[in-house]
């Protein structure tokens, strides 16, 4: 049994989960693996099923609640959600007001993630390297493909729940950062910002069905294929380095019915070239520091999770 310093970790350990998930940067997953409860996470949710059940109503609800690992589950899934209703007002102003060095900020974090992964699980193998290449054309390709740009239905959140919330899980790819390919992130963010009961219900059942079957499927590749799955989802982070990019033109965009902007397709730009182009203060200093700010984030996170003698 975890003492109260441990719990009191493993529950900053979730807000750090929900505040990667919360932005289209970098993954719980990756917060997890770096601060060592990966294989738990893991274990824990592949424990959600109909042996549960069966503890549960042969030897009632104390044997089920260990055959869960309840209270991990329970003390993570806390601060995940501290997390999630705490920074989404946050992070609607910050990408409205301070657009430039919070997609910096993403930048370094997934800087810091690639090389984190990479220094984990280095190339064993001349396929290893090819996965990765692939991964990087994979996200590169679908991040200058035309934008897509769906209704935020209850049916659509089902889906994208089940797509997000497995992605979560993954070391290398952020569930946010789907809802973004799929049009949807302003939806989900609207959705925790205001406190829509139906929208997130929705979004969350079909993220618990999902991460039911995925769960299974990526711990039998992580066992068979640890590197070669990390080596791919690295590939497809770095690629998606393309749509985060902060300094941009705007070459097509649309009003959603909301009165939002949405963007379809824009240009890649150094910051001298924002400065021309879109005649706006590229906050050159200001957005490198957010930068090398994620960047040291996730490398101390590597730090502290390989200080420890054994995860917590």
């Amino acid at each position: 049994m975890r003492s109260l310093r441990q719990n009191l970790l493993l529950f900053l350990k979730g807000i750090a989960m929900g505040a990667a998930d919360v932005v289209p940067g970098v993954s719980g997953g990756t917060i997890a693996f770096v601060s060592g409860i990966y294989l738990e996470l893991i274990d824990t949710i592949k424990s959600l099923n109909l042996q549960a059940l069966r503890v549960l109503k042969s030897e009632g609800l104390k044997a089920a609640w260990r055959h869960i690992n309840g209270n991990f589950l329970a003390v993570l899934l806390s601060g995940i959600l501290t997390s999630l209703f705490s920074l989404a007002v946050v992070m609607q102003f910050l990408l409205a007001e301070h657009p430039l060095p919070l997609w910096s900020f993403f930048v370094g974090l997934i800087a810091g993630s690639v090389i984190y992964l990479l220094r984990q699980h280095p190339f064993s193998h001349w396929r290893d390297a090819l996965l990765f290449a692939l991964g990087i054309a994979s996200a590169w390709g679908i991040s200058v493909a035309p934008a897509v740009q769906l209704e935020g239905t209850h049916t659509t959140m089902f889906f994208a729940g089940s797509i997000a919330l497995c992605a979560m899980i993954l070391p290398g790819i952020s569930g946010s950062f789907i809802l973004v390919l799929l049009g949807l992130y302003p939806v989900f963010i609207g959705a925790i910002a205001g406190f829509q009961i139906d929208i997130l219900l929705v979004f969350g059942f079909g993220g618990i069905l999902g991460l039911m079957f995925f769960s299974r499927l990526l711990s039998w590749l992580l066992a068979h294929y640890e590197v070669a799955v990390i080596s791919t989802m690295c590939g497809f982070l770095v690629g998606s380095l393309n749509i985060i990019w902060p300094w941009k033109l705007v070459v097509d965009s649309m009003l959603s019915h909301s009165g939002k902007t949405i963007v379809l397709s824009s240009q890649n730009l150094w910051p001298s070239e924002y400065l021309q182009l879109v005649a706006e203060d590229p906050q050159t200093m200001l957005s490198l520091s957010a930068m090398l700010f994620g960047l040291i984030l996730v490398l101390g996170l590597e730090y502290v999770g390989s200080a420890q003698d054994k995860p917590l």
